[in-house]
């Protein structure tokens, strides 16, 4: 009912601020926004309540095709929201021009609660902090030596998902791998956050649980980002429990930072263990602040390590699931993969034994490309210029609005991906359709999905990594097929990523030794 009253109450203010703004001549001498309609702000108290059976999706399809790649949308009145949704254009604009659009929009409340106030890298301005805490991030966490000191880590996880799956086998035969995917990245993530020596079963399971309904609840605090003063009252309950999932956050997450900080304090000086997880490396941490450097808070660390765990699971059990989905509807991939993975790894394979799989890397890109676990990149917004905003493609960019490139769409552009909405990970292979189409940029652009510019995803070695570790095991150990008169649906539901609306149920069966090797 609270919903409703507020969506009643939006709908009014945003039609008559539509209907001024719509009467406004743009200023003269400057170039004018992106085309677009004027009255799409009646979309806004949609998407802000949290609904997420909302698709704004067809909105930008008919405006992409109505407008061309660039275009306009006002979300709610007076924020417009630029959309790209070309793949040439977004190449000049992350690429070519990164350092232009290299900032983000101003957060809204929900986030600057989440985010310490934007102490975080995802939302972030571009700035001094910013490259300080991304530079802390690719440097001592990302970097490749570190990242193999994981490798036990990851065993693990795979390990339990395989015992995970042999469980559910017992029963019927039949296997939901949702949440052992979720427990399976929350593992390692863990490890990787706080150290191996912190994270036992009952810490994994905690941070697990906690963050898990915080992906589940985060599209429907965005409420608050709209009318806050009104919007905390109308909503008292929601801001109630956002309040609180703060709070149990910072309850969970600071013991864990104040336990590696006394790990840290008593290890032998020069001893490598000193800085084993992302934590300990921020534990040293000096961020600028009013002309000096300081340390980082508890909450911030808190902020940072709830970045990091949610990046780093979410998406990848998303990826996962939905690549297994395509599987299991193609049997025909999944023999050849399995084939791929018998004759190069054997019965065990070692991380070592991933680069030479070609058609598992295409399998896993494909699976991006068809399933990215965000329909948009992260926002982007033009970096401080003279005039207060920057051009793109003849168009203002005014600072501070909100710059965004449609993903999803762009890997389903038939220009570029023929047969676009089948899955074909032959087309990652040399010579395969689509891979050598040139749109000034080539294969980079339609890499768009991991990132460009400046902000090109640090954690992209990582997640490859994990993506093909993981189906890789879950190829080799066990044949998925459909269950009995259940086809595989591919609907989607939006969380915080883009996941399967109905969870993949398959009909697994354990792999012989002989055919494992």
């Amino acid at each position: 009912m609270e919903d409703w009253l507020y969506h009643s109450l939006s709908i009014t203010f945003c039609l008559a601020v539509s209907l001024l703004l719509s009467s406004l001549r743009p200023v003269t001498g400057k170039p004018p926004l992106p085309p677009g309609p004027p009255l799409l702000s009646l979309i806004g108290p949609l998407i802000f309540l949290g609904r997420t059976n909302f698709s704004i999706e067809r909105i930008i399809s008919a405006a992409r095709s109505r407008y061309g790649p660039v275009f306009t949308l006002y979300l709610l009145p007076s924020r417009p929201a630029i959309f790209v949704a070309d793949h040439a254009v977004a190449h000049r604009a992350l690429v070519q021009r990164g350092a232009a659009f290299a900032d983000r929009p101003p957060a809204n409340l929900p986030s600057r609660i989440f985010s310490s106030n934007q102490h975080n890298i995802t939302s972030g301005a571009y700035g001094p902090l910013w490259l300080v805490l991304r530079r802390n991030l690719t440097g001592k966490v990302f970097q490749p030596s570190r990242l193999r000191r994981f490798a036990g880590a990851r065993r693990r996880a795979v390990a339990g998902l395989v015992a995970g799956v042999t469980r559910q086998m017992s029963a019927d035969g039949v296997v939901v791998v949702e949440g052992l995917l979720h427990r399976a990245m929350f593992r390692v993530l863990t490890s990787m956050c706080f150290g191996e020596g912190l994270a036992a079963d009952g810490v994994v399971a905690s941070v697990e649980a906690l963050q898990r309904e915080f992906l589940t609840s985060a599209i429907g605090f965005q409420v608050f980002g709209v009318c806050p003063a009104v919007t905390k009252l109308v909503f008292r309950r929601r801001w109630k429990r956002m309040l609180s999932l703060r709070h149990r956050q910072e309850e969970l997450l600071v013991p864990l930072i104040r336990a590696c900080r006394a790990q840290r304090d008593t290890a032998v000086a020069g001893d490598s263990a000193a800085v084993d997880s992302y934590v300990d490396s921020l534990l040293g941490l000096r961020i600028p602040e009013d002309g000096g450097t300081r340390n980082l808070t508890d909450g911030e660390m808190v902020s940072l390590c709830s970045e990091f765990l949610v990046a780093g699971t979410d998406s990848t059990a998303a990826v996962v699931q939905w690549i297994m989905a395509n599987l299991v509807a193609q049997p025909e991939i999944q023999g050849r993969l399995r084939a791929e993975i018998r004759q190069v790894a054997g019965a065990s394979i070692q991380e070592e034994h991933l680069p030479r799989m070609p058609f598992l890397r295409a399998v896993v890109l494909e699976g991006l490309r068809r399933h990215p676990p965000g329909h948009f990149v992260l926002p982007h917004a033009a970096t401080e210029t003279d005039g207060g905003g920057v051009t793109l493609e003849g168009f203002s960019v005014p600072r501070h609005t909100s710059v965004n490139f449609t993903v999803a769409g762009m890997g389903l552009d038939e220009a570029v991906w023929p047969d676009a909405r089948r899955f074909r990970p032959e087309r990652f292979l040399p010579g395969g359709e689509g891979a050598d189409v040139d749109l000034t940029g080539g294969k980079e652009i339609k890499m768009m999905p991991f990132g460009a510019g400046r902000r090109i995803c640090p954690g992209m070695a990582l997640a490859l990594l994990h993506l093909e570790f993981v189906v890789a095991n879950l190829v080799a150990e066990f044949e998925w097929r459909e269950v009995a008169g259940e086809p595989v649906e591919f609907a989607e539901k939006q969380e915080l990523s883009v996941v399967m609306r109905r969870p993949l149920r398959a009909s697994v069966v354990r792999c012989t030794r002989n055919e494992r090797t």
